[in-house]
């Protein structure tokens, strides 16, 4: 099966090869590094794209209590709709297990559209430095 459709990139974070190239990544792997570079980016932090991001950072200094856990999940919701359109959706779960540690566990669900493949992700989201 060809999967040229999903796309190929630089490999996230960046790194080089043995000859010296810039690696990359293809078809699921790219789309997961997507993810991730969304999910990292606070909105506004590119110069040239100032609307890419997620606008999860907004909440690291607010307390944590269900609205604030319904707004990160809706706010990836946005992110990942707007600028990954490879996939689709299937549930978005914030983990508060870990909250003592200043940390939430999002587990994102998604279906990739075209070869209808299902994965996880488990992004971490720090309240506070490590």
């Amino acid at each position: 099966m060809d999967k040229n459709f999903l796309g190929r990139g630089w490999k996230f974070p960046i790194q080089v090869t043995y000859e010296g190239k810039i690696a990359e990544s293809s078809y699921e792997e790219d789309i997961k590094e997507a993810i991730l570079i969304i999910l990292s980016t606070s909105k506004g932090e590119r110069v040239m794209r100032p609307d890419f991001g997620c606008g999860i950072h907004d909440f690291v200094f607010a307390s944590v209590n269900t609205a604030t856990i319904t707004l990160i999940e809706k706010t990836v919701r946005e992110a990942l709709i707007t600028w990954e359109p490879r996939i689709e959706l299937m549930s978005i779960n914030i983990d508060t297990k870990e909250i003592s540690n200043g940390k939430l566990l999002i587990n994102i669900d998604y279906r990739i559209r075209n070869t209808n493949n299902r994965f996880n992700l488990v992004y971490p989201f720090y309240l506070k430095e490590k």
